[in-house]
């Protein structure tokens, strides 16, 4: 492999971005650590919500920049958005004054008391890295959240430095108005940092299949779209078949073949470096050195004795799902792990079986319809579109609260509305939308990777909070809130969906403790792309059964009450026949 050229750049940011499961973390990671070994100063910098940085180096991680341990020169950080949010909270009622009343202070606390402060929070954090917050490093490297959430985060200063620049008021969830000004100025200083290709490099990071590589294309648009034109192309698990006569082994290179030589040209364009599919999971110093500088191996199969694979199948799930009448099934888990697969393979085996079905997703970079790719009775495929429900939000607003405002009124209402803040609220609002309609039929949401969902939680947990605020102790009612369905084992199920690896299952995992503290059970879990139920016997493929074994056994003793298990396919699963298959398995 030739040197990985991002190391090469002058430039002080690197973000690594691309579609969940690629090995972002992977490739930051082993980015940093060149770097550090270098001789450089480098901060690794986590902006997903649902960060494994202290897995992946071995040291546990706080929103402060720590030391990695057997690395000179590599600190690393995650930024925490509550803990961002507490401090945000702290810097905007410190600016009211010795004057400010208790009323004043109790109406700030309440208008930064909503997931869209979090959010802004968590953004102020990254706005002060790009702006000279951290003069000390040479470099700074940004392991991002998946494209849909690092989109948002990339375009937020060029949104809020636009909607600043038209709205002499301000917004609530940015603080007094007397902060603005100051915001104003860093929020334009990070815009131009981000466009600055003197400054900052984007490493875009796919894997060599179809879904990756169009989400990879898409993301290169969207950036250069934002300014953001200096990017590099880095092709993550490449894989060549030791056993030729292996036919799964020779299926998935020929695929991967078949998948680059079809690369839009976007992608063609760009510098490029690849990297191979190693025999272990990338976790720890010595994986994430040979993930940068490779030596070259034939690896030699493991007899690792075959696997028992008692789980049950998808097939058994759909049917148990199948039993009810209605209800709503959340799919979560880590990015790439296949959600989408398995949330429309879901929906599919329940239309089959005679139900009706709404298909969607929260993820705004998910693209059901590439995986259904067709229709039938029953099922509806949709997705909650974030600049659709903006526009269906304002529109209600402009309807309801501007109904009886003059002209003046509707214009000022108008312009609180095109604050960046406004299009979380609307796609909460079309969440609670959709989770209501499993009242009456089956509502399969395929969700956003992890970070994005917990935050989108958060809302959900907030809202419940407000409106059950004021309500007597134990008074009774007929309020019901989104939170309250979620909570409802007879109304909600929630799936977790893995692979056999270490990352995916911690992340699950945490997931799992996350969703308790807020009173919902995941009813099961998924372990997907099981190489063992294929047979194959190519070495570098049984080289890493020890350790999918290993992880299989974790999910089943340590996390899942309900474990089920679906093999590797050569070809991805689209299209209806193949959705109808996974769900008969």
């Amino acid at each position: 492999m030739t040197q990985f050229s991002a190391l090469n750049q002058p430039t002080a940011y690197l973000f690594f971005t691309g579609k969940g499961g690629v090995g972002k973390t992977s490739l930051s990671c082993a980015s940093a650590i060149a770097l550090a070994d270098r001789g450089l100063r480098v901060l690794l910098v986590s902006t997903d919500p649902a960060s494994n940085l202290d897995e992946m180096l071995g040291v546990t991680l706080s929103d402060k920049p720590k030391p990695v341990p057997k690395v000179n020169g590599l600190f690393a950080m995650n930024i925490d958005p509550e803990a961002a949010a507490i401090a945000y909270r702290t810097r905007v009622l410190d600016q009211l004054g010795p004057d400010a009343d208790d009323d004043e202070k109790s109406l700030v606390r309440e208008q930064l008391s909503g997931a869209c402060t979090t959010e802004i929070a968590a953004f102020d954090e990254f706005v002060d890295l790009l702006a000279g917050g951290a003069p000390e490093f040479d470099h700074i490297v940004f392991d991002t959240a998946p494209t849909g959430h690092t989109l948002r985060l990339l375009s937020l200063p060029k949104a809020w430095t636009g909607f600043l620049e038209s709205n002499e008021r301000g917004a609530s969830c940015l603080g007094p108005h007397s902060g603005l000004k100051m915001q104003e100025d860093r929020f334009r200083e990070a815009l131009q940092c981000l466009g600055d290709p003197a400054r900052t490099t984007i490493v875009l990071v796919t894997r060599p299949d179809r879904g990756a590589i169009r989400e990879a294309a898409r993301t290169s648009g969207e950036l250069s779209a934002l300014g953001l034109s200096n990017q590099l192309l880095a092709i993550n698990g490449r894989f060549r078949a030791t056993d030729k006569a292996d036919a799964v082994a020779s299926a998935i290179a020929r695929e991967q073949e078949e998948t680059l030589a079809a690369m839009p040209d976007a992608l063609t364009e760009l510098p490029r470096a690849e990297f191979p599919l190693l025999a272990v999971d990338m976790v720890g110093l010595p994986a994430l050195r040979a993930l940068m500088s490779p030596m070259p191996s034939h690896p030699v199969a493991v007899e690792t004795g075959e696997m028992p694979l008692d789980l049950p199948g998808l097939s058994e799930l759909v049917d148990e799902i199948a039993n009810g009448e209605r209800g709503l099934i959340m799919v979560m888990g880590k990015g790439g792990v296949g959600k989408t697969t398995i949330a429309a393979a879901i929906a599919v085996g329940l239309a089959a079986r005679g139900h009706a079905v709404h298909l969607t997703t929260t993820d705004p970079a998910a693209h059901l319809s590439f995986v259904v790719d067709g229709a039938m009775p029953g099922l509806t495929v949709d997705r909650i579109d974030p600049a659709a429900e903006t526009r269906r939000y304002i529109d209600k607003i402009m309807a309801s609260r501007g109904r009886d405002l003059d002209d003046e009124g509707k214009a000022l209402l108008l312009e609180d509305l095109a604050s960046p803040c406004t299009e979380e609220v609307a796609v909460f609002h079309a969440f609670s939308r959709v989770v209501g309609e499993a009242r009456s039929a089956f509502v399969v949401i395929d969700t956003a990777p992890t970070g994005h969902t917990l935050l989108l939680l958060d809302a959900t947990g907030a809202y419940h909070r407000q409106m059950t605020r004021h309500l007597e102790p134990g008074a009774s009612g007929r309020l019901i809130t989104p939170l309250m369905r979620l909570q409802d084992p007879d109304y909600t199920r929630v799936i977790l969906v893995a692979l056999p690896e270490t990352t995916p299952v911690s992340e699950a995992g945490a997931l799992q403790d996350d969703l308790r503290r807020a009173g919902i059970e995941p009813y099961g879990w998924v372990i997907n792309k099981s190489m063992a139920a294929t047979g194959t016997r190519d070495p570098l493929l049984r080289s890493r059964l020890k350790g999918e074994r290993a992880q299989i056994d974790r999910v089943r003793t340590d996390f899942a009450r309900r474990a089920y298990l679906l093999g590797f396919c050569t070809m991805p699963p689209v299209g209806l026949t193949e959705l109808e298959r996974l769900a008969s398995d």
